[in-house]
């Protein structure tokens, strides 16, 4: 058995029961089981319908993201989460570029990276590189005025660890970022690169190893084997080209607001909606959400 789940912004809702309806009886769908009003709803199928990404491609022009997936095992036992864009709105490293005077260069080098079209670790030395100079109280100052969070992430990170779920922010950013964030969020662990400083300002260099993709995926297998899980138990999330490796290996990769590249491989593509679709995704219903603001 398979589930169609339908959803958009829950900021401004879009979903409405005539194309719920009409989808589900195009596709001999089982009833419809509504998780959020004019937000979120779900039915059963028997089948993958050959037209899904017709359907998709449809519904994307009406604010609605269409997700089909196994029924079976679709409650994760692990959250995987990116930080930059994903649990988060901005990249940290660009916000910090636009205090050192070189915001927009470095913008055009991070969407690069995150397209795939360079070496994820060349171009992370290259980038620090422009930082070279920056006072250690500009961090403080970026995550204060500049971050904020994306939102539906406190109940995302909130709801799964209260249905035993383990969480951890897997990050090519910097730990100065990711502790804070994790601490702010919930998670119980979180992994990034760290931005090297010398006299109270830093030098240009991140500490080696870089966390990049590799290191992703392995962070996703270690999580697994320690918690007697599999790969498969887990949900992922992210939208870069160094996401692609754990959102491949994970049960669930979850393509959120995802650069085209990212997105032409991940089954699982958010567009519309925010952090709580990766509830919805998993049959929880608004109702049972935790940590509401």
């Amino acid at each position: 058995m398979f589930v169609a789940t339908l959803l958009t912004d829950p900021a401004r809702p879009a979903l409405d029961a005539t194309t719920v309806e009409a989808l589900r009886n195009a596709w001999g769908g089982g009833d419809a089981r509504w998780l959020a009003p004019g937000i979120a709803a779900e039915f059963a199928l028997e089948q993958v319908p050959g037209n899904r990404w017709d359907v998709w491609q449809d519904l994307q022009a009406r604010g609605v993201d269409l997700v089909v997936q196994a029924a079976e095992g679709r409650a994760k036992q692990l959250l995987i989460a990116d930080m930059d864009s994903t649990m988060i709105r901005q990249e940290c490293i660009d916000e910090l570029a636009d205090e050192a005077g070189v915001g927009a260069h470095v913008a055009a080098i991070t969407a690069r990276a995150m397209n795939g079209e360079l070496d994820f670790e060349a171009a992370l030395r290259e980038r620090v590189g422009l930082l070279e100079g920056l006072p250690e109280s500009v961090i403080e100052q970026v995550f204060t005025n500049r971050i904020t969070m994306m939102p539906g992430g406190a109940e995302l990170v909130a709801t799964m660890k209260a249905r035993g779920a383990h969480t951890a922010l897997v990050s090519g950013g910097f730990t100065a970022f990711t502790e804070r964030v994790a601490a702010g969020l919930g998670f119980d662990e979180n992994h990034a690169n760290t931005l090297m400083i010398a006299d109270g300002r830093l030098t240009g260099q991140v500490a080696e190893p870089i966390l990049g993709r590799q290191a992703k995926v392995d962070t996703l297998t270690r999580i697994a084997a320690e918690r007697g899980i599999t790969p498969g138990q887990a949900m992922a999330v992210g939208d870069g080209a160094n996401d692609l490796g754990m959102l491949g290996l994970a049960g669930a990769g979850v393509a959120l607001h995802a650069k085209p590249a990212v997105a032409a491989h991940c089954d699982i593509r958010i567009n519309h909606g925010d952090l709580t679709a990766l509830l919805f995704l998993q049959g929880i219903a608004s109702d049972d959400f935790s940590g509401k603001p």
